[in-house]
Parts: C-alpha cells; structure tokens; sequence
C-alpha cells in the first residue's frame, strides 16, 4: 500500500497492512528490495546496500515496520541482492575506474575477443549479450540481468567480506532473515567456455517460456555452478550467529529445478530453498504431481523445499493456463480453493505471492502503462512481469482500490481485481480468503502438516493422496485434480480404512462412507489416520 500519496507502495503502507498477513496465519513477510536504488529494475540494482530508496521511506519507518511485525508474530525476510548491484553503487563506479584500483575485481571483468566482440555467447537473462563493453577499463563486464546491473565476483574474498557485513547490518537491526536473490547464479565458469545450444528436442526448464530466447542455450557458464555451493557455507555461518535467521534461496533458471535445488540446502547450507517446480503452463493432474512430490521426496528427505506457485517474476498461476479455457465459475472457485490446499499440504514451507489469497487473476497490460524493462524489451513476443505485480486490491473502491489516494498508481488497479478486494471478502466466509485464512491456521496448529515423514500413495483416477505426519498424529491430504466427482479407495491405503475420520474439508460436497472418501469436482479434504485416531 502507498503511505504517503505518491502512488508507489512503501513501507509505512506495508506497516498497515501487516494485520492482514497476520489474520492470514502467515509465519513471516518477504518484502522485495527497498535499500538504496536507481529503480531500473525495481530496487533489484543496489546502489547501496545499507540505506533506504526515499520513495519508500527511511530507516526510522522500517524499524517501526519491523517492530509492529513482530508484534504481532510476524517475522520479516527481507530481499538481498548479493550477485550483482547497480553501475551506480561506488563500488562499480571504482572498479570500472582502471584495472589497478582496490576494487578493480569486485566484479567479473573480462578482455574481448578476437575479433573485439564479447569474451563469449553468454545471453543475459533480460534479452542480448551479458556482457558490456566498458570504454575506461577496454574491457567487458558481465551482468546476467540488465546492462546496469554489473555481476559481483564472488570468488573474491573482499566482496563476500563486504556483502556479509551489510547482511549483518539488518540483523543487528533485527531482520529475521534474507530471500537470496538468484543465489544459483553467484558463480560463473572461469575458463569463461561458450555456453552449448539447447537441442530441438531437449526440455526448458520449469518456468521458462516457450519463446523466450534467453533458453535457447543452456547456461552452464552461469547458472548452478558448482562453485556456488562452496562459497555458501560464510553466508550460513553468518546467519547461524543470530539464532532464529533464515536464509531462503532463490534457484532460478535451473535446469533441473528440484535437484539443483536440493544442494543448496544440503550439508548445513541455506535453509530453504524454493523453485519453478509449480510454475506450470499446463494445468495440474494427480499423476504429474505425484512424479513431483516423489522426486521431491527423494531429493529432500528433511523437507527444506519452499513451495510456491509464483512470485513477483511470474504471471499468476491461473493467467498461466489460460490458453486451455476458462471453466465455469463454481468450478474455477472449487479449483482455486484446491490449490490453497494442496500448498497447505505439501511437506515443507509455502510461498503464498500477495493477491493470490484473494484469486487474483493475471492482469493485462497495455504497452504505454508497462514498467518493467524485460517485458518493454521484449514486447509483445513476452510481457514481462508487471501483469502479477498490479496493485493489491484493499477495497472495491474505484478507481485504485484502497491502494493509494494519488489519482494514478504506479501500475493500473484491473477493473476485474475490486470485485476480488479484501474488503468484499473479508467478512464472506465463504470467500478464498476465508478459506486460506482457516487452512493456514489449522496448519500452524497441526503438528502432523509442519515436519515427520509423508508417505505418497498411489494416484486413483485424478486423485492425489499423500499422508503427513509422526507418532503425535498423521493426516492424510486428498485432492481431487478432475472436473467431475471421484472417490479414493481408503482399503488400499491403510488396513484400518473404516478408522480414518474427517478433520478438515474445503469443499462442502466430501463425503466419507466406510472406506470411500468421495470428493466432488476439484475437491480436497484432509482425514485423521488410523493410527491417529
């Protein structure tokens, strides 16, 4: 929410609006960058790390930001954007000065070519070459986003040095932890190889989009090199030296989302991890999902995934299988309500992206009101980001929805979002938002849905069944993913089918007769093991 008038949300808007967070039964807020910035790619380009962005507010209004959260038992990760910075941070500005000064390699420099061209065929995330030319220092500079958004060299121990000492500044501060921002890409390949051509045949990886030109390769030269892995181990034992710290990966652009996942959090890493493993563009089936929860399962035995089914860089879950046709309007409601089950479900954490408690649908942009620079760039073949990052509808009021009293906000407000507004459904409870609000609740209070073991059944028909849980208690989590009703067979789950008993149901139509759990069209339920019982 924006505070002060100006249009752009800030912190004293996130401040008052951090009742909501809490009355969701959320654990903690991840706020994106609001630290010192120039604002080409929205505070992603730190020009310094231990200073407030003015549009956003100062020092004084993120302490009492931090001090109302934790009032009312929120913790507060806040991004760090630790592989690159903005050309304008003074640590480029000196580097790029000549080759010889005190921070001449803080950064990835590199001499031409042959032929004066880039060292390599490396393509930054953003679209082109990520490398620029610098005419100071005849020499190019890799960045893996923007062209001002120069890559940090992490194999210096100076910069790793100066990074954790800025971390350590919002830990005395009392931040309870960092998203890391696109921590798979902190190191590259130093031999500086071309990065192979994707073969015709050969899979993207999750989330990527079908025409993005960036997955036309595969880039090993900069993404999940295995030297990141062994640089890691500084950052944990920064954050093991205030108890209660999380560090919380991004792994991006992977070419196996879950296994390279995996080793970020193993061998007393980072924390979590989350993935595009949910960024589908298909809409989900019970036998796709179970061959995911299975590798999953293999991969992280001590449940250190974060799920999440999209965040700030993709369009909304929904806006994603649009091209398959919209249902009807019960059914797009029940099928909504499923998917906050099953994120209540999964062993592990959740990433619950702001608006899609309320079911937002991805909202669509005209080219004059887009801000992003990748989507701008890259019009109209992809649209970039900022139709999942509109403005959060507090209220149905026309024309910017409780959101800010400047007459233009910083995106459009959909006309679409107000009928979807906190304030409608707020008190309806029947409304998406009350059903988040019951299942992240009775998550927080069901010890069986926050660790031990989970055992994965076999799929029937389109049904998804898995069961969580240790000795205190087991639940057993059923999803139907079909558009008609289905039932699962208790019998060939557990001897004791007739002992299971419903504890929770988001759709009204469950029913449990003897051993037969009948669900209706895109149905959850949750049950009571045997054992439990």
């Amino acid at each position: 929410m924006d505070s002060d008038g100006d249009g752009v949300g800030d912190l004293g808007g996130i401040r008052e609006r951090l009742g909501h967070a809490a009355a969701l039964g959320a654990d903690a807020v991840w706020i994106s960058p609001f630290v010192r910035s120039p604002m080409k790619d929205f505070g992603y380009d730190v020009s310094d790390y231990c200073d407030i962005e003015p549009m956003f507010g100062d020092l004084a209004a993120f302490d009492a930001l931090v001090a109302e959260a934790h009032a009312l038992g929120l913790r507060v990760l806040m991004d760090q954007v630790w592989n690159h910075t903005s050309d304008r941070h003074p640590w480029f500005v000196e580097s790029r000065r000549d080759r010889s000064n005190p921070k001449a390699d803080w950064y990835v420099w590199a001499d031409p070519a042959a032929d004066g061209g880039p060292p390599n065929n490396w393509r930054a995330t953003f679209g082109g070459s990520a490398w620029q030319f610098d005419e100071t220092r005849r020499q190019y500079y890799l960045h893996n986003f923007l062209e001002s958004q120069p890559d940090l060299n992490w194999y210096n121990p100076e910069v790793r040095a100066a990074l954790i000492e800025t971390g350590r500044f919002w830990l005395e501060r009392g931040v309870d932890g960092f998203r890391l921002d696109v921590v798979n890409f902190y190191a590259h390949d130093r031999s500086l190889a071309d990065n192979p051509a994707r073969p015709a045949d050969a899979p993207r990886p999750a989330g990527a989009g079908r025409s993005d030109p960036y997955f036309d390769w595969i880039n090993r030269g900069t993404v999940c090199r295995p030297e990141t892995l062994e640089l890691l181990g500084e950052l944990r034992a920064m954050a093991d030296a205030y108890p209660g710290t999380l560090l919380l990966g991004e792994i991006s652009s992977a070419e196996d989302a879950l296994r390279d996942a995996a080793g970020y959090v193993a061998d007393g890493r980072l924390h979590l991890a989350y993935n595009a493993a949910l960024v589908s563009d298909e809409p989900f089936t019970a036998a796709g999902l179970h061959d995911l929860l299975a590798r999953s399962l293999e991969l992280f035995p001590h449940n250190r995934l974060c799920w999440t089914f999209g965040t700030h860089d993709f369009p909304r879950l929904k806006g994603r299988w649009a091209a398959h046709g919209r249902r009807e309007e019960a059914l797009e409601r029940r099928l909504d309500a499923l998917l906050a089950a099953l994120l209540v479900g999964l062993p592990g954490a959740c990433c619950i992206y702001q608006g899609d408690e309320l079911g937002l649908p991805q909202a669509q942009l005209a080219l004059e009101d887009m801000r992003d620079p990748y989507g701008i760039a890259n019009y109209p073949h992809i649209l970039g980001r900022d139709g999942c990052r509109t403005p959060m509808p507090w209220t149905d009021e026309v024309p910017n929805g409780g959101f800010t009293s400047a007459r233009r906000p910083w995106l459009p407000m959909p006309a679409e979002h107000l009928a979807l507004a906190v304030s409608r459904q707020d008190a309806d409870p029947h409304s998406l938002l009350a059903d988040y609000r019951r299942m992240l609740c009775w998550r927080r209070d069901t010890p069986a849905l926050r660790g031990g073991e989970t055992t994965l059944f076999d799929v029937q028909g389109e049904v998804l069944a898995l069961e969580r849980g240790d000795g205190r208690g087991r639940i057993l989590c059923a999803y139907n993913f079909g558009p008609e009703p289905a039932a699962l067979a208790l019998g060939r789950l557990h001897d004791a089918a007739a002992s299971y008993t419903l504890c929770a149901g988001v759709s009204p139509e469950v029913e449990l007769d003897g051993d037969r759990l009948r669900l209706p069209p895109f149905g959850a339920a949750f049950l009571l093991a045997p054992e439990s019982a």
